[in-house]
């Protein structure tokens, strides 16, 4: 008899997470169909699903909740936001 015990269980490796070298155009298109939260430049926040973007970073969110001081304060269906009053 050997008491030589069973080798333990292979497991993954954790994924390797992506290089920051890219453009943030490139990381948001990543994360169409993820929820995100878009901060304005008045402070509001709009949380929501990332349905599109275009060059102009302007973006369009799903299942959209405005957030001002951290409560909500509306619900919408869609939103369209101006690229140029996101915050990055």
């Amino acid at each position: 008899m050997s008491d030589a015990s069973p080798p333990p269980p292979e497991t993954e490796a954790p994924p390797v997470p992506q290089s920051s070298s890219g453009s943030p155009t490139d990381f948001l298109k990543g994360v169409v169909g993820k929820r995100v939260i878009v901060r304005l430049t008045s402070g509001v926040d709009y949380r929501g699903v990332l349905s599109c973007l275009d060059g102009y970073m302007n973006i369009a969110l799903e299942q959209t909740e405005e957030h001002v001081n951290g409560v909500v304060t509306n619900r919408y269906g869609d939103a369209f936001i101006r690229g140029n009053n996101g915050v990055l």
